[in-house]
């Protein structure tokens, strides 16, 4: 059983990002927008589970190439895991590497959309960071062994900055209801 750890920020984590894109670029380079650090981890000063959120910035007809690309570096394509314009890419044996999630996203996607306002977002406020980082805490506290409670138990917070960036979180709304 795995357990959820809720960490000060570590300036190092920019560094393990960069580490990481280090391999992708060589084999993406030329096929894809950009790569972005996102998640807690690529907010300074926000507490985070230390591990390193990544969203490749694709164009969607590239996909396939981009699936090819990725698995001659030990990544393999699993689905989108229930979010639509969110991939999920998994891998083994990069001890080298810090643990990371890796995603595909189109570069016209909600989910991508949501990934960039909300690290911009929390960038920018820090009474936010400070705000979010509390309830990570809490609930990792909390439900230390339970990652959908630990997730659904920010939800209000994240809903709150989605609306300040005026995204529509009418979707999730639904959902919780």
């Amino acid at each position: 059983m795995r357990t959820i750890i809720v960490a000060p920020y570590n300036p190092n984590w920019k560094n393990e990002f960069e580490r990481i894109k280090s391999e992708l670029v060589p084999v993406l380079a030329d096929i894809i927008p950009s790569i972005e650090h996102v998640g807690s981890t690529s907010v300074p000063g926000l507490y985070a589970k230390p591990i390193i959120d990544i969203d490749i910035v694709i164009e969607k007809e590239n996909f396939s190439q981009v699936v090819t690309q990725l698995a001659k570096i030990g990544y393999h394509h699993i689905g989108d895991l229930g979010i639509t314009g969110r991939e999920v890419f998994k891998y083994e044996n990069k001890p080298h590497l810090m643990e990371h999630h890796l995603y595909v996203c189109d570069k016209n996607a909600d989910e991508l959309k949501r990934h960039i306002s909300l690290r911009d977002f929390l960038r920018g406020s820090e009474a936010y960071r400070s705000k979010y980082s509390d309830i990570k805490i809490a609930m990792a506290k909390k439900f230390p062994h339970d990652i959908d409670s630990y997730i659904t138990g920010k939800e209000q917070v994240v809903m709150e900055i989605y609306e300040k960036c005026g995204l529509d979180t009418s979707y999730k709304k639904e959902l919780l209801q």
